[in-house]
């Protein structure tokens, strides 16, 4: 991959969005890789009783999205220096997870661009912020 360069990047340009559909085999794919096997995240009874209605993904899974988003704009996953991202819904089988993201500030002696991050879910036709007032800064090339 070729790391994005700083000439490239403008105040207020737009991340290409990244889209997933997040199905049950991906959340427990994810429970394996990560060995966190809580049971609100492979047993549906187990979310029930905690309120959900069905299983969800794990907020890093959803982290692990936005982190694919910012790797595929910046052009290598060594380019990002830092994400800081606040969770605000759960991430469910069949949620579409949509990830974006613009540049707020550019920092020419650094090189480095900072970044407002987003995941949304569409469910049924009404968007749902998974993450939002989230950040992350990249090293440009």
């Amino acid at each position: 991959m070729t790391r994005r360069s700083f000439e490239s990047v403008a105040v207020g340009q737009a991340l290409t969005e990244y889209r997933k559909v997040v199905t049950r085999e991906d959340i427990a794919a994810y429970a394996e890789a990560s060995l966190d096997r809580n049971p609100l995240h492979l047993d549906d009874e187990a979310a029930r009783a905690r309120g959900f209605d069905g299983i969800i993904g794990h907020g890093m899974f959803t982290m692990a999205h936005v982190a694919t988003c910012l790797t595929e704009w910046a052009g290598d996953p060594g380019a990002i220096t830092h994400i800081k991202a606040a969770f605000r819904a759960a991430v469910v089988p069949g949620d579409e997870m949509v990830a974006g993201g613009s540049v707020t500030a550019l920092d020419p002696k650094t090189r480095r661009a900072k970044l407002e991050i987003w995941v949304t879910v569409d469910r049924g036709g009404s968007e749902e912020q998974a993450v939002r007032r989230s950040t992350a800064e990249v090293q440009l090339a």
